[in-house]
């Protein structure tokens, strides 16, 4: 059995805080082909559990959450508890296939069994059809989430199939504990400061409101999910002429659509309106098959009130270079490095009453996974694309998940039912935002 790591422990403690939330991440793939026999299908994916000891593997907590939970064997594990079949109606178009998606993660995984789960979607357009992996945030976050479907994938000619694997067991031995005490009081003070410096400017841009708008608010049970692609070379283009990173251009396109979605709301985008969550791995190449989280954070405010899209992506540039350099996300990795030594009790009662606190200063959250770069191959099924899910909580009623696959980036797009029915508009927006850039970049310079 391995434990659970503080942020492991706290998606299942947000999740227990909100019954109108599912946790689940989720990556559908979009297959050539006729869609195998349940037979066959069934065989593939139970020769491929032994690459993935923790698809085994249920969460069992403590009485009184006294410790952190573990992760252990399910005695009773049944592959056909994880497997679905379903079917999309006539024409088994796209926007049949959305709103499929956005029913499905609607819908919370199974405490009593290992958190994930597999739908097989038949009657694609095209003589397509789709395969959606969901796993709990628990147990991935965006990278390991995709590095769990590449270990389904058939292995490239000549290599073996990826592994996710669990990474080395939580324990330690009582010198080993001595050892990190001294390590720890000698570190400590010093450390102490350099992450309080860092994490302070963090903590109070997440407690601190923003302007009031309608992206953040109370949500409902209901999802609605939306895509909007753009290739890697017209990104690469936008790149190099202005002199930015991928992440920037993204974000940039994403400024312009909540700016355009505000002003058809009747909103306008003042400068303190949008602040955004951006989740930064801290997942080092060695570890990207390694199902946990790995994350920090920066919560930059998006430049919605700039009208000139090359400012506004230099705006984005500027924002998110002075954020990288603050120090913040290797304070916080210092910080959960830190509270695996801290008595899980004080953590998961500390995680549930300022859960109950609604949060009024962030408005939305991007995140983005670098994807496969080859072409990926599903038990002889070609896969054309990935769309990237992932949830929504804490008030934000939309998230967006970026994910580049070959030649092409796409972004996933989750939103509350009732509040973004305007969610198209989101995903036209990044699209036209990305459009904007490109002609710009293309413009003769003198």
């Amino acid at each position: 059995m391995t434990g659970l790591g503080p942020l492991d422990s706290g998606f299942m403690e947000l999740e227990d805080t909100d019954r109108h939330i599912s946790l689940g991440i989720a990556a559908v793939a979009i297959l050539a082909g006729p869609v195998p026999t349940r037979e066959q299908f069934t065989a593939a994916m139970t020769s491929g559990l032994d690459r993935n000891i923790r698809l085994r593997q249920r969460v069992r907590r403590a009485t009184l959450d006294l410790t952190a939970p573990v992760w252990e064997d399910d005695p009773n594990f049944d592959l056909a508890h994880h497997l679905r079949w379903t079917a999309l109606p006539t024409p088994g178009d796209e926007a049949a296939l959305r709103e499929l998606i956005a029913t499905e993660i609607e819908e919370r995984l199974d405490r009593d069994h290992p958190l994930w789960q597999c739908v097989v979607i038949e009657h694609l357009a095209d003589n397509r059809w789709a395969l959606m992996i969901k796993a709990h945030h628990t147990m991935v976050d965006g990278i390991s989430g995709i590095g769990l479907f590449k270990s389904f994938c058939d292995p490239e000619s000549g290599t073996s199939a990826p592994r996710a694997t669990t990474g080395p067991p939580r324990r330690i031995g009582v010198f080993g504990l001595a050892a990190h005490g001294i390590r720890l009081s000698i570190a400590a003070p010093r450390l102490a400061v350099d992450t309080a410096r860092a994490l302070i400017p963090v903590v109070y841009a997440a407690v601190t409101p923003t302007a009031e708008t309608s992206f953040n608010g109370p949500i409902g049970r209901q999802r609605r999910y939306a895509v909007a692609r753009t290739s890697l070379a017209d990104i690469g283009e936008i790149r190099a002429a202005f002199a930015v990173t991928v992440n920037d251009v993204a974000l940039a396109a994403i400024a312009s659509a909540y700016r355009t979605v505000l002003h058809k709301r009747g909103e306008e985008p003042t400068a303190d309106k949008i602040r955004i969550l951006i989740p930064v791995s801290m997942r080092h190449e060695d570890a990207k098959y390694v199902l946990d989280n790995r994350v920090s954070a920066m919560l930059p405010y998006l430049p919605i009130e700039v009208s000139d899209p090359v400012e506004r992506l230099d705006a984005v540039h500027e924002r998110m270079s002075r954020h990288r350099s603050s120090g913040a996300a290797e304070a916080e990795k210092s910080l959960l490095s830190m509270a695996g030594w801290v008595p899980f009790a004080l953590i998961a009662w500390t995680l549930r009453l300022a859960m109950h606190y609604p949060q009024h200063g962030v408005s939305a959250l991007a995140t983005n996974v670098p994807g496969p770069r080859r072409r990926l191959s599903l038990q002889g099924h070609e896969v054309l694309e990935i769309l990237p899910c992932i949830p929504i909580a804490m008030r934000l009623r939309t998230t967006i998940a970026i994910l580049s696959y070959t030649d092409q980036l796409t972004f996933g797009i989750t939103g509350d039912y009732d509040t973004t029915p305007d969610i198209d508009l989101i995903a036209e927006g990044i699209e036209h935002g990305i459009a904007e850039l490109l002609e710009r970049a293309r413009m003769p310079r003198g």
